[in-house]
Formats: C-alpha cells, sequence, structure tokens
C-alpha cells in the first residue's frame, strides 16, 4: 500500500510539473522548437521529424520510460481511468473512446492469455502518420504497448506492420530488441514484477488487413477475411483469447498522457474532440508533411500554419478528402469552415479519419480522382460479402464510362443506390469506405459528372492523369540538406 500511495504522489507530481521535469535531456532533446504550432512542451512525438537518433540512448533523453514502474505501480484500474478522463479517441480512423474500449477486457481471468493487439498495417491510401512514429520513434509505441498491456492485464502485445513497411519494420525490430536488452520489457518488465512480451508480425501488403477481425485471421496464419461479430475480440480474439486491437498513434500517445496526467492532454480541441493529433497532409500544398497540432484545428489554419498554402492560393482550392480515402470528400464552401475534429467533420458528411488530409486544387478531375479510388477497393475487396464482391466493380465500371462522358445521366441515381446497397451491407467496413467517396462525389460534384456527359470532347485524359510529384519544388530546402542525407525530391 506504501508503494502505491508513493509512485501515486510521483506520478501527481511530474502531471503538475510538465514533461521537461522528465529527464535532465529532455529540454536539449525536443527538436528545434520551429514546428509553428504545438510549443515543445505540449508535443508528444518530439523526434517525429528524425532530428536525434530513434534508439534508446536518446529516447531515454527525450523523457520516453520516465517513471513507468511507477505508473504500472499505480494499477490497471488507474491507468484506464485516466485514459478515459483524458477523452482519448481511437487515432485509427472509428474514434471510438480508448479507455472505454480497453475496459472491456476482462479483469479476471479464465485461464486464458489476453492480448494487445497494435495495428499497424497503415494501407489507407494517402495516409501515413503511424510510419513516421515507427521509424523516428519506435520507443513510443514499445512503451505505450507496456503501459496499455499492463492496463489491460495482457500477456504480450503483437504489432502487426504492413508488409510494404520494411525500414519500420527493421526500426521497430531493433527498438524492441533495445528495450528487452534493457529489461524494460520482458520479465519484469522495468522491475516491476509484471512480464510482459512484444512480437512483431509483419503482413502480406493486404489492405483488408487494416480491419481488426481481419488482422487477427492474418495474424493466425489464415487469410485475411473479416469475421463476424459477436463474437467481439474482447471476447474471442487471437488465437481465441481475449484482446483488443488497437492503432499505433493510440498507442504511442498513452505513456505521456499517464506522465502528465489526463488534464493536460484533455486541456486541447473541443469537447469530445480531445487532445493532440497527428495530421498526415498531402496534394497540392506547398511542403507536404506530417505534423502534431491540437485538435480542433481549423482546417485552413493547419495548411497555411504547416504547409505555406496551397501551391497556387487558397482559391484554387478544390476539394479535400480530410481523413484519408474511405471519408467523403468535402467541396471548398465545406473547406472554408471545416475544424479538424470528429464532430465537425461528421456534421459536413464526412469525417476525420486517420487524419490523412489530402487537397486538391482546381486543376483536378474529381470524377478521375475517385474513379481511381474506387478501382483500389475494387482490387482490396476480400471477396467475402456479395455486395462488396460486385458492388465495388459496378462503382467502377460506372465510373470510368462518367470519366469519359460515356454515360447516361440516368446512371447518377442508380450510382448512388449502388453505393447504398453497399453501404452498411457488409460484415466490415470496406464496404462503407468503397461507398463513401462515391456518395461525396456525387454530393458535391454532381454537375461535374452531368457536363462531362453533355460534352465528352472535354475529357483531356493526360490532364487528368497527374503524377505523384507536381514538380514544383521545396521550400524547406535548408532542412532538407541538413536532415536529408543528401536525397532530395530530385534526385
Amino acid at each position: 500500500m506504501s508503494l502505491i500511495s508513493a509512485s501515486r504522489r510521483a506520478v501527481k507530481a511530474v502531471s503538475q510539473k510538465g514533461i521537461r521535469s522528465l529527464s535532465s535531456g529532455a529540454e536539449v532533446l525536443a527538436g528545434s522548437g520551429t514546428y509553428q504550432g504545438l510549443t515543445d512542451e505540449d508535443r508528444i512525438f518530439t523526434n517525429l521529424y528524425g532530428e536525434q537518433d530513434w534508439r534508446l540512448k536518446d529516447a531515454l533523453k527525450r523523457g520516453d520510460y520516465h517513471m513507468t514502474k511507477e505508473i504500472m505501480c499505480m494499477g490497471p484500474d488507474w491507468i484506464v481511468q485516466e485514459i478515459k478522463d483524458s477523452g482519448l479517441r481511437g487515432r485509427g480512423g472509428a474514434g471510438f473512446p480508448s479507455g472505454l474500449k480497453w475496459s472491456f477486457m476482462p479483469k479476471e481471468t479464465d485461464g486464458r492469455p489476453s492480448f494487445l493487439v497494435v495495428n499497424a498495417d497503415e494501407s489507407e491510401p494517402g495516409t501515413c502518420k503511424d510510419r513516421e512514429i515507427m521509424r523516428k520513434d519506435p520507443h513510443k509505441l514499445v512503451e505505450g504497448c507496456l503501459l496499455a498491456g499492463y492496463a489491460m492485464r495482457a500477456r504480450a502485445a503483437y504489432i502487426y506492420i504492413r508488409g510494404e513497411y520494411f525500414n519500420e519494420a527493421v526500426v521497430l525490430d531493433e527498438a524492441i530488441h533495445e528495450a528487452y536488452d534493457a529489461g524494460l520489457i520482458g520479465k519484469n518488465a522495468c522491475g516491476s514484477g509484471y512480464d510482459f512480451d512484444i512480437f512483431l508480425h509483419r503482413g502480406a501488403g493486404a489492405y483488408i488487413c487494416g480491419e481488426e477481425t481481419a488482422l487477427i485471421e492474418s495474424l493466425e496464419g489464415r487469410q485475411g477475411k473479416p469475421r463476424l461479430k459477436p463474437p467481439f475480440p474482447a471476447g474471442v480474439g487471437v488465437f481465441g483469447c481475449p484482446s483488443t486491437v488497437t492503432n499505433v498513434e493510440t498507442v504511442a500517445v498513452s505513456p505521456t498522457i499517464l506522465r502528465r496526467g489526463a488534464s493536460w492532454f484533455s486541456s486541447f480541441g473541443n469537447e469530445n474532440n480531445r487532445g493532440t493529433k497527428l495530421f498526415g497532409i498531402s496534394g497540392h500544398v506547398k511542403n507536404p508533411c506530417v505534423v502534431e497540432e491540437s485538435m480542433s484545428i481549423p482546417l485552413q489554419e493547419l495548411i497555411e500554419k504547416h504547409c505555406g498554402g496551397m501551391r497556387n492560393g487558397w482559391d484554387s482550392l478544390q476539394a479535400c478528402i480530410p481523413g484519408g480515402s474511405s471519408v467523403p470528400v468535402l467541396n471548398k464552401a465545406h473547406c472554408d469552415e471545416a475544424i479538424m475534429e470528429f464532430d465537425d467533420l461528421r456534421s459536413r458528411g464526412s469525417g476525420l479519419g486517420t487524419a490523412a488530409v489530402t487537397m486538391f486544387d482546381n486543376t483536378v478531375d474529381m470524377v478521375g480522382a475517385i474513379r481511381r479510388l474506387s478501382h483500389f477497393y475494387k482490387h482490396e475487396s476480400c471477396g467475402q460479402c456479395t455486395p462488396c464482391r460486385e458492388g465495388t466493380s459496378w462503382l467502377e465500371d460506372v465510373l470510368i464510362r462518367m470519366e469519359k462522358g460515356d454515360a447516361d445521366k440516368r446512371e447518377i441515381p442508380m450510382l448512388e443506390e449502388i453505393s447504398r446497397q453497399i453501404e452498411g451491407q457488409t460484415i466490415c467496413a470496406l464496404g462503407d469506405a468503397a461507398a463513401w467517396p462515391v456518395q461525396g462525389l456525387l454530393r458535391h460534384f454532381k454537375k461535374d459528372i452531368e457536363d462531362r456527359i453533355d460534352d465528352p470532347s472535354s475529357f483531356d485524359a493526360e490532364a487528368a492523369f497527374q503524377k505523384s510529384w507536381s514538380g514544383d519544388p521545396f521550400d524547406n530546402a535548408e532542412w532538407t540538406k541538413e536532415h536529408g542525407g543528401g536525397l532530395t525530391y530530385a534526385s
């Protein structure tokens, strides 16, 4: 009891003093502080741009693993309650309250071990935030696995990483070995008396394995096809044991929340949309980047502050996909007022998703852009559910003809009907992911389709197909020279 009381006092003291008290070197290794947004004290991922080494030596100086044992001594229930009080919602797309999800795990064992499963598949087009964590700040994920796993009374964590993430897997595997060698995980992790293992599993590149039950199937050695629910993973998950599947960023932010306190994290963002968040911004902006910012920041402010604005000015903006390719597109009128949070974007008929912000200027053929996304979802469908297996093909076939103007206007409501017959009719959410981009297109760019059908000659295939790099030089030449290792966009 005295140990728990001492731990409570120590953790409370750290929460009151702030993050700079976590380590004597934390202030030195907090980054350059020139990110135009959060201060060094309020950034969780202080090595997001690789300004220091990712290895354990520098991670300790940045404050990782500080008082981890004391936090564990507070007990699993305290950790879960602190995450609830922080307002943290899942960063993988659905935005489910994390503390509530963790609390679903059984408190008493029936003889089966419990497991934490970390979804590092990250195959959503446009999304690249978890990649930066794993290759620049991997020890935040490793420590997060320990604390989240302990809170769930899990025996081990399985990190399921996307097969194409070769370099990230190498870095993360080395970080896990470093943590084992230092006694931070494994037997008697951090001297807490708790045994906890972490295993890294590489996937084979299927988008469907980002769905939690398909991920479990793949982890067990079978085809990545979603399971019917119930039973839910918290009851019957990986290897038939209670499991919680959660996102890399969700796990990686938890140690800092527990060190600094729920009130600190909940001071950012609006009600029900608390905390800081990684935003992966791409498309027709001057400087694409992954940046940590406060939730509830206006979209225009996010783009102007961190990306230097649209490449041809804000008035050239045509559309934005605010949360990865599976959420509906927004037109400029919505973008002018949009706030980057779950609730505001949902009210606009879209969603925050993974916060992968893709900006489109007025040079983009939006019909062609959504047609290419439809091709992706058709290709990645596992084929288990008839609405998805057949419907995704229909969506692409109709959009191919609409893109060229070789369609009938009566097919526009038919396309809407097809998407509605897919949405909500499948085992997993891939059906919704395939339907929503099409619904966004019809909601905001129906006139573009009608104009194309009226004048098929207006379709320019060469202009519609845009290369991944616009050809514009980067504005951050000095940073690239210092940190780019001799590589630039032109090399």
